[in-house]
C-alpha cells in the first residue's frame, strides 16, 4: 500500500522561517558582556588557554572587554584565529575552554567564553575597521589550494608577511567547511561569507574559484609558477570526530620553513 507522500516545500511563511533559523542566543550588549567578563578571574597560567585548541590568550581578551577595549580584544582573538568570529559561533566551548573554567569549581557555571568572543569579534567586523594590512612586499609568490579555514588562515598570515598569494578552490564559493558544512541556522546572515570578505581586505591576496587541481592545473604547474606551494586539503573525520589533522599553526610553520630552505 502507498500513500502520497506530504514533504513539500515553502509550506511556511518566509517569516517562519527566519524566526525558526535565527540565532539562537541574540549577542550580548555592552552591559551584559561586561558584567559577564568581570567573572574572570584572570588565571595566570589559564585552564582555559590550555583547553583552546587556538591557543586565545582569553584571560587578556576577557579583560579588554571588562575594561572597556572591545576592538583591541576582537584583535587579541584574530591574532590568534583569524575565523575567531565563526569559531564563537560553532565551537563546542562547553567542552573546551568553558569546561575547563576555574568558576565552576566554585559556582557550578563558567564565564560564558564563547559568547565574550563573539561580542569582541563582531564589534570589529561591525566597526568596518580593517586590522590588518598587506606586509611590505618580498617578491614571492605562493599558491594555495583550498579556499576553506586552512588555506584561508595560511593565506591571511602570508599576506600580511609581505607575500602575493594566489588562493584555488573548486568551488564556486569560498569559506570550505564554514560555508559549506556547517549548518546555516548556525551562522545565520551569511556570516560565513562577510567573515571571508573581510578576511580578504588585508590586500595580497588573489581567490579564483572554480579552479580545481587536476582538472583545471597541476601540481607541477603551480611549482613552475610559484615560490612555495601549501595543500590545504581536507583531512578525513573519523565517527568519533577525531582524525589526523596537523594544526593550521603547525602546517604554516612547516611552509614558512620550505620558505626559508629556499631562500625565501
Amino acid at each position: 500500500m502507498t500513500s502520497a507522500s506530504d514533504i513539500s516545500a515553502g509550506r511556511l511563511a518566509a517569516g517562519a522561517y527566519d524566526e525558526a533559523f535565527c540565532d539562537l542566543h541574540a549577542s550580548l550588549d555592552q552591559h551584559e558582556a561586561r558584567v559577564a567578563a568581570e567573572r574572570c578571574l584572570f588565571c595566570y597560567d589559564a585552564p582555559c588557554v590550555n583547553a583552546c585548541p587556538t591557543g586565545i590568550d582569553i584571560p587578556l581578551f576577557i579583560r579588554q572587554i571588562a575594561t572597556g577595549n572591545v576592538q583591541g580584544a576582537g584583535k587579541t582573538i584574530l591574532d590568534s584565529n583569524i575565523f575567531g568570529g565563526m569559531c564563537a559561533r560553532v565551537c563546542p566551548t562547553e567542552t573546551l575552554c568553558e569546561e575547563a573554567c576555574v568558576r565552576n569549581d566554585a559556582e557550578g557555571k563558567p564565564v560564558i567564553i564563547g559568547e565574550l568572543q563573539r561580542h569582541a569579534t563582531d564589534a570589529v567586523m561591525a566597526s568596518g575597521r580593517q586590522l590588518y594590512r598587506q606586509g611590505p612586499r618580498t617578491g614571492k609568490r605562493v599558491a594555495v589550494v583550498g579556499a576553506g579555514p586552512a588555506g584561508l588562515s595560511c593565506a591571511h598570515r602570508l599576506a600580511t608577511l609581505g607575500y602575493d598569494v594566489v588562493v584555488f578552490d573548486g568551488r564556486p564559493k569560498p569559506g570550505g567547511l564554514n560555508e559549506h558544512g556547517i549548518a546555516s541556522y548556525k551562522a545565520p546572515n551569511n556570516f560565513a561569507q562577510a567573515e571571508v570578505e573581510w578576511m580578504l581586505d588585508v590586500g595580497g591576496i588573489d581567490l579564483r574559484c572554480g579552479q580545481m587541481l587536476g582538472r583545471d592545473f597541476t601540481l607541477a604547474d603551480l611549482r613552475r609558477d610559484f615560490d612555495a606551494v601549501f595543500l590545504a586539503r581536507v583531512w578525513p573525520i573519523t565517527r568519533h570526530g577525531r582524525g589526523h589533522r596537523p594544526s593550521i599553526a603547525g602546517a604554516l610553520v612547516r611552509v614558512l620553513a620550505c620558505y626559508a630552505g629556499a631562500g625565501m
